[in-house]
């Protein structure tokens, strides 16, 4: 029978838990681990300054997602995101973000179309200064809102984390030269058609914003060495 007190220390454990299980997909997803690297759990233990169980508890999470795998006489080793996890990501996210824009344009608000303003407004900024990382994390803020604003909660759980797992990605493709204007000019365009409440619109933008998004991604994955050779959209 558990002794008083087990129950506050097992929900502390859970939740160092989760927080090395994110802190560990977080330093993947963003390109801290390169994929064939590998992961010692001891290294890790003393890079996040906690005991060698959660560190084990997250790399067996992070297998599940195929994020890391295990290997004979090598153990822990990154996979990361390959060039198909990105395209399959894009394609799926271009059906679901279109259906988000479309049911944003009937269920916004009026405080959720000025917060995205704000958003896109900043975007500008920060493009005018060429801080990518901003722009990126805006870029990234700015759907999310819109995912808010279609109030579906199927939506929100069927897109999960997928901006998580490509904005490394999106991030290095968006110093491709023009992309990164494109880009707030096709939000700007989206946001009309949903503060519009023109439905049909909307979804029109958001996927074709889609595609371009997919295509510009797919083309500095396939070859990131140089993006400022890139051609514009």
């Amino acid at each position: 029978m558990p002794r008083r007190g087990d129950g506050g220390r097992s929900g502390r454990s859970a939740v160092l838990r989760s927080s090395i299980f994110f802190q560990l997909r977080d330093d993947i997803l963003k390109g801290r681990f390169e994929p064939g690297e590998s992961l010692v759990e001891l290294k890790l233990a003393a890079q996040y300054g906690v005991s060698r169980t959660p560190v084990r508890e997250a790399l067996r999470q992070l297998e599940l997602e195929g994020l890391v795998k295990y290997l004979p006489n090598r153990g822990v080793v990154v996979e990361g995101i390959t060039t198909e996890d990105v395209e399959d990501i894009f394609v799926i996210r271009e059906h679901l973000e279109t259906l988000v824009a479309t049911w944003a344009a009937k269920h916004v608000k009026p405080e959720e179309i000025k917060k995205m303003k704000e958003i896109l407004d900043l975007q500008e900024f920060y493009t005018a200064k060429g801080d990518v990382e901003q722009v990126t994390s805006l870029d990234t803020e700015f759907h999310r809102l819109l995912l808010e604003a279609s109030r579906s909660k199927s939506l929100r759980y069927a897109l999960g984390s997928m901006l998580d797992y490509v904005e490394q990605a999106r991030f290095r493709s968006l110093r491709v030269p023009g992309r990164i204007h494109d880009s707030v000019g096709e939000h700007r365009a989206i946001l009309e058609a949903v503060a519009d409440g023109n439905a049909e619109l909307a979804g029109e933008r958001m996927g074709e914003h889609m595609r371009r998004a997919r295509e510009n991604v797919l083309r500095y994955v396939a070859a990131p060495q140089d993006p400022t050779n890139k051609e514009k959209e």
